[in-house]
């Protein structure tokens, strides 16, 4: 199993978005810079964010982007949809996949757990945690 780079860099950007106190945003050229990622990668990151509803530009001429709610409600899960619509750790446990040793199968129940925690994990962990360096806590 291997999370995208948007899932990854979209994680990183909301952390820079979330860590900034001044109210007034946070400019995507200072995520850029910050996280080493191009502009024009991360105008995609952005654009799939704003769409998730996760993050707002703050309006006015020279505005930068805000969380659209607090980061202590916002789930590392979250984020990850913004990009993919789910986790799935092997394509046998995808919805709609048809295997044809699915009846016969003695690790199925062992993938489905092992995802199963991973879900778990990424809708426990909030933006709010990482920003606290509190993530290894939620283990």
């Amino acid at each position: 199993m291997k999370f995208s780079t948007k899932t990854r860099y979209g994680i990183r950007a909301m952390v820079e978005i979330a860590s900034d106190i001044s109210g007034n945003g946070v400019y995507q050229k200072d995520i850029a810079e910050k996280q080493q990622i191009s502009l024009k990668y991360l105008d995609q990151i952005i654009h799939a964010l704003k769409t998730a509803g996760l993050i707002a530009g703050v309006r006015g001429k020279k505005s930068g982007y805000i969380l659209t709610r607090p980061a202590s409600q916002i789930t590392m899960f979250d984020i990850h949809r913004a990009f993919e619509p789910g986790i799935c750790v092997v394509d046998c446990m995808s919805n709609g996949y048809q295997c044809m040793m699915m009846d016969e199968c003695h690790v199925r129940g062992f993938w489905g757990d092992l995802n199963n925690l991973v879900l778990d994990y990424f809708k426990r962990v909030t933006l709010e945690d990482l920003v606290e360096n509190r993530h290894l806590h939620a283990l």
